[in-house]
């Protein structure tokens, strides 16, 4: 790939990545020089990075609980990080909005990349809007593309450590069982409601996969990404839509600020109708440490009965 650096940023770049070129991509050095040494974007997939790794790996999650990675903007820290591990993972789908030039220039030098979005079916994929070339990044709200994730990371794994292809294995088969077990307790606590009060408003659109696995209307008040603002007619429309079916709870989410959605409540209710907000939703980060929601099944888990309490 002939990369070369565009702005302050890629300057930044490439200056990191001749300074670090002496370690050569897949070298172990430091406390856990006997483990693969993996960076992952979200909190999300460091669970996931640790899961399959298990005691063969040592996971760094770049973004913590409650940091909503469409924002993100990585600092020089994090570029030394990526670029001394001996794998990074990544979703892809312009999640990781700002950071597509790092991952470009990582790729370009040859370190081990491990991206989500190269190895799923576009087929399983869902459009924005219907149509264009934009896919909804937030592909984990559905359990099945979430198995299909972990197979990726386990065959990257196993890619950049073939000698433990069996113990990355092993660790997959138990997890897609544990997945298995998660689809099935997501589509009964779902059942309980009747298909009219299945319908989903949040924040942003962050929760298409889940709808479209699980039964759920979804309306989001902003757009896939968090870059984009809710505005004035945004906010009424999704107002009159929330009072006129006269929907019992909307949700705040744990990465964006709560102050869209209190808004919408205040505008259904000037529209006479009161609607309560039903709790809040993780939707692009795992819950923090002491939230009962810290891991992926857990995060999973904590959603599908919060939005079930709040709407029967």
């Amino acid at each position: 790939m002939n990369w070369k650096p565009k702005g302050l940023l890629g300057i930044m770049l490439a200056l990191l990545l001749i300074l670090g070129g002496c370690a050569q991509p897949g070298s172990k050095t430091g406390p856990a020089e006997n483990r693969l040494n993996v960076v992952a974007t979200t909190t999300m997939l460091a669970d996931l990075s640790g899961v399959i790794g298990g005691e063969h790996v040592a996971v760094s999650g770049l973004m913590g609980p409650g940091i909503d990675p469409h924002l993100y903007q990585a600092g020089a820290g994090d570029v030394t990080l990526m670029q001394q591990a001996d794998v990074v993972v990544y979703n892809g789908l312009h999640l990781e909005g700002k950071m597509g030039e790092i991952f470009e220039s990582l790729s370009g030098q040859g370190h081990a990349v491990i991206c989500l979005e190269a190895g799923l079916d576009e087929a399983k994929l869902l459009r924005w809007d219907g149509g264009g070339s934009v896919y909804d990044p937030h592909i984990w709200f559905n359990v099945s593309l979430w198995q299909e994730a972990a197979r990726i990371v386990a065959e990257g794994f196993s890619q950049a450590d073939p000698g433990n292809t069996p113990a990355y294995q092993a660790n997959l088969a138990n997890y897609l069982r544990e997945l298995e077990a998660l689809d099935a307790y997501i589509r009964a606590r779902a059942a309980e409601l009747p298909a009219e009060q299945r319908v989903l408003v949040t924040a942003h659109d962050a929760f298409n996969y889940f709808g479209n696995a699980y039964g759920f209307e979804v309306r989001g008040l902003q757009g896939i990404s968090t870059d984009a603002e809710a505005g004035t007619a945004d906010v009424s429309a999704l107002a009159d839509f929330i009072a006129e079916r006269k929907i019992k709870a909307i949700f705040v989410e744990s990465s964006v600020p709560p102050k869209t959605i209190q808004a919408l409540q205040a505008a259904v209710r000037a529209k006479g109708f009161d609607v309560a907000i039903g709790g809040e939703l993780y939707s692009d980060s795992l819950g923090g440490e002491n939230s009962g929601a810290q891991t992926y099944i857990l995060t999973v888990r904590a959603n599908i009965d919060a939005i079930v309490e709040a709407l029967q």
